[in-house]
C-alpha cells in the first residue's frame, strides 16, 4: 500500500520540522490527546452516530461492528480508501461483490475530501500488508453499508501540509486550511493548555475566573482604541486594549484573585507577532508582590507546558532592563546563544581614531563591540582576527588595544568584531539588531546557534517608569502603563528626577519574544493622581471612576497578562501567531473570508449620528 510522503510522516512516528520547532507526529498527538496520565481518555464518540474515530482502532478491536464517520483522504484502485477524522487515519476494504455494488459506487465516486459514514467490521490486514508507519496500520475496515453524507466539489487548494499555499489563500478559505494536520494540533494543543491553567489556576490556587466588558471608554495613553458608535451624538465606546482598570477595580471590590482568558483589541498594523484582536491569560491579585507573580506565573506555565516538549526548569532567570539593554541590546534578548556586547570604552580612552574620540568626549559616549565566532566566511567586511584585521579601522588600531581588545573579548582566528561607538542606548541597540542579524546569517550558512527544540525564558525587572515622548522629548510617557508602582527605592525622585525613576514594571521573554509583561500597581489615589495629571499630563477625569476607588480602601495588588497566542505561536514552532488563532485577521487587519471590514449603507449610520467622509480620490472612484 502505497502512502503520500506527508502521510508516511505523520504516521511514521517520527517529526517533522515545520518552521523553527520540530513537529509531533500524527500518534503523539492522538496520545497527547488527554489532559493528564491522571484522567481518564475522553469520550470522544458519545452523543453522536458514530461508535469510534479513525484514528483509535487498534488490534484489540479485532472483530468488532463500528461506525465511523470522517473525510476521504485518499483512494487508490477502488480497492481501498483512507477515512480520515481529527483523530487520525483508517483503511477502509471497499467490497468488490456484486451485492455490495451500491457501497462499492458510493465509496468509489465520492470526491476526495466528501464526508462519508461507513460501518463494518475490524479485520487484520493480509499478512504482510500491515503498516506500521500507521498507528492503524494493523488493522482495516471491511464495510458492510456507507452512506454519503456531503460531496466536496473541486477544492482550490488540496488538504495536505507539504503542499505550498498563499497565505492569503489560507485565510480566503480557511474552514479548509483548518482540516491540515497542524492547525488541528496547533489549535487543540491551545485548548489543552488553556484549560491547564484554568486548572492551575481556579482549582488549585483559588483564582476566579471573571468576564470584564467589551464596551468600556477611551483610555489616556497606550495603544489606538477601536471606537464604537452608541446611539447617542457624539458619544462613542472603545473596545478595551486589556481589562486593566477592570481587574485593578476586582481587587478593590475584594475578589483577591481575578483571572481571564480575555479578548483584547488594538488599532494597530499587524505584525507577525500582533493581530488587531488577541487574547491574553489576564491575571491580578491582592497582597502580592513581584516575587510572588513571578513563582505563580514559573508555577502556571510548568503545569500546562505541553507533555510532547522538554520539560520547563524553574525558577526562570532574571536580568534587569540596563543590563539587558547593556549585554544584548534589546529589552527582550533572546539568551540560547551568546555574542554578547562588550563595552571597551577604556581600551580606547587614548585613541587615534576620530570618530571613537568624538563618540567618547560626549555624555553617555561609549564604543561598544560584539564578537561573531567563525563569521569570517559569511561577513566579508569589519575587524576580521585573522590575518592583519582587515579592516579600514584596522590600521588606526594600536597593537596595545588590538591585545586589549583580543583579551576583552577572547577573540579566536576566524572571528569577527563589529565595533560601534555613540551614544550608550544607540550604540547598544544597534548592535542588538546586528546580533540577530549576525545569527540569521550563520544559521543561514548551516551553524546551529537557536536551537529550535530549547524554550529560553527570562524574566526582565527594573524598567524606567517613564519614557521621554518621541514627538517631544521635554515630556514623559509611561513606560508600560500609568498605573505602574515606581520602585520603592526611587519614590523620593519622582518628585525631582522622574526620568530616573524604575518601576515594578516585569516582562516575561522566550526565545527573544515577550509573552508576558505586568506590574505592581499603584493603589494610593494621590500618587496616581500626581502621576497622571503632574507628569503624564493626562486628563482626570477620564479616570475618576478609578481614582475613587483608590481612596476607599484599595489593598495593595498587581498583576501580569500573557500574550496567549504569541506562547502558542513558540510552543508550536508556527511561523505567525496567525497559524495559532482559528480565524485571524490578515496582514493589514481584513478577514479575507468574509471581507471584513465592510461598506455599511448611510440609512444604518444615521441612528448613530455619524456619516463617512470620503478622500478625493475614494469620491471619484464612487462616481464611476
Amino acid at each position: 500500500m502505497y502512502f503520500p510522503s506527508w502521510l508516511s510522516q505523520l504516521c511514521r512516528g517520527l517529526s517533522r520540522p515545520i518552521g523553527r520547532t520540530t513537529q509531533p507526529t500524527w500518534g503523539s498527538f492522538s496520545r497527547s490527546l488527554a489532559l493528564s496520565s491522571q484522567r481518564r481518555i475522553p469520550e470522544f464518540s458519545s452523543f453522536i452516530a458514530r461508535t469510534n474515530t479513525c484514528g483509535e482502532l487498534r488490534s484489540s478491536h479485532l472483530g468488532q461492528e463500528v461506525t465511523l464517520c470522517g473525510w476521504i483522504q485518499y483512494r487508490r484502485q477502488n480497492i481501498f480508501l483512507v477515512l480520515r477524522d481529527f483523530h487520525g487515519l483508517v483503511q477502509v476494504v471497499i467490497p468488490q461483490d456484486e451485492s455490495a455494488a451500491s457501497v462499492k459506487k458510493i465509496l468509489c465516486e465520492a470526491p476526495l475530501e466528501s464526508v462519508v459514514q461507513v460501518s463494518g467490521t475490524v479485520i487484520s490486514r493480509p499478512p504482510g500488508q500491515e503498516n506500521p508507519k500507521m498507528p492503524t496500520g494493523e488493522i482495516e475496515i471491511k464495510v458492510k453499508t456507507a452512506e454519503l453524507l456531503n460531496s466536496c466539489k473541486r477544492l482550490p487548494f488540496e488538504i495536505k501540509d507539504f503542499v505550498k499555499k498563499t497565505e492569503a489563500l489560507r485565510l480566503q478559505y480557511r474552514y479548509l486550511d483548518l482540516r491540515s494536520f497542524q492547525m488541528q494540533y496547533n489549535l487543540r494543543l491551545r485548548s489543552q493548555v488553556v484549560m491547564k491553567m484554568r486548572e492551575y489556576l481556579c482549582n488549585l490556587h483559588g483564582f476566579v475566573d471573571i468576564e470584564t466588558p467589551t464596551l468600556f471608554k477611551r483610555t489616556p495613553g497606550g495603544a489606538k482604541e477601536f471606537l464604537v458608535p452608541s446611539r447617542e451624538p457624539g458619544k462613542f465606546y472603545s473596545l478595551p486594549q486589556s481589562p486593566q482598570q477592570f481587574k485593578q477595580l476586582l481587587m478593590v471590590g475584594g475578589l483577591d484573585r481575578y483571572f481571564q482568558v480575555a479578548r483584547c483589541y488594538r488599532d494597530e498594523g499587524s505584525r507577525p507577532d500582533r493581530q488587531p484582536e488577541f487574547t491574553q491569560i489576564d491575571i491580578e491579585m491582592s497582597f502580592v508582590d513581584q516575587t510572588g507573580i513571578r513563582s505563580l506565573i514559573e508555577g502556571l506555565l510548568q503545569y500546562s507546558w505541553p507533555s510532547d516538549k522538554n520539560p520547563l526548569v524553574v525558577p526562570f532567570p532574571s536580568m534587569t532592563f540596563a543590563e539587558a539593554l547593556a549585554t544584548y541590546g534589546t529589552d527582550k534578548p533572546d539568551t540560547r546563544f551568546g555574542m554578547k556586547i562588550v563595552d571597551i570604552s577604556n581600551a580606547f580612552r587614548n585613541t587615534e581614531v576620530r570618530f571613537l574620540q568624538d563618540a567618547l568626549s560626549k555624555p553617555q559616549g561609549t564604543v561598544k563591540a560584539m564578537c561573531v565566532r567563525e563569521g569570517a566566511e559569511v561577513l566579508p567586511v569589519f575587524l576580521k582576527a585573522k590575518e592583519n584585521w582587515n579592516s579600514p579601522v584596522a590600521k588606526f588600531i594600536l597593537e596595545k588595544q588590538r591585545l586589549e581588545l583580543i583579551r576583552l573579548m577572547e577573540i579566536q582566528e576566524d572571528d569577527v568584531v563589529l565595533l560601534t561607538a555613540g551614544e550608550h542606548k544607540k550604540a547598544c541597540s544597534l548592535l542588538g539588531k546586528l546580533r540577530l542579524a549576525c545569527a540569521d546569517l550563520l544559521e543561514m550558512k548551516g551553524m546551529v546557534l537557536r536551537d529550535p527544540a530549547q524554550f529560553s525564558f527570562l524574566w526582565v525587572v527594573d524598567f524606567p517608569l517613564f519614557l521621554p515622548k518621541e514627538e517631544n522629548p521635554m515630556e514623559l510617557e509611561s513606560a508600560h502603563h500609568p498605573f505602574t508602582a515606581p520602585h520603592p527605592g526611587d519614590i523620593h525622585l519622582l518628585y525631582t528626577e522622574p526620568e530616573k525613576v524604575r518601576s515594578q514594571h516585569y516582562d516575561l521573554v522566550l526565545n527573544g519574544t515577550e509573552i508576558g509583561g505586568g506590574s505592581i500597581r499603584i493603589h494610593d489615589a494621590e500618587l496616581q493622581h500626581y502621576i497622571l495629571a503632574t507628569l503624564l499630563k493626562e486628563d482626570v477625569k477620564l479616570l475618576s471612576h478609578l481614582l475613587q476607588a483608590l481612596d476607599y480602601g484599595a489593598p495593595p495588588h498587581g498583576g501580569i497578562a500573557l500574550g496567549l497566542d504569541r506562547l502558542m505561536c513558540l510552543v508550536t514552532g508556527a511561523p505567525s501567531i496567525r497559524d495559532v488563532i482559528a480565524f485571524p485577521k490578515s496582514f493589514r487587519g481584513h478577514d479575507l473570508m468574509s471581507n471584513a471590514p465592510d461598506s455599511v449603507p448611510p440609512q444604518e449610520l444615521k441612528p448613530y449620528h455619524i456619516q463617512v467622509s470620503w478622500p478625493a480620490d475614494s469620491e471619484a472612484e464612487r462616481a464611476h
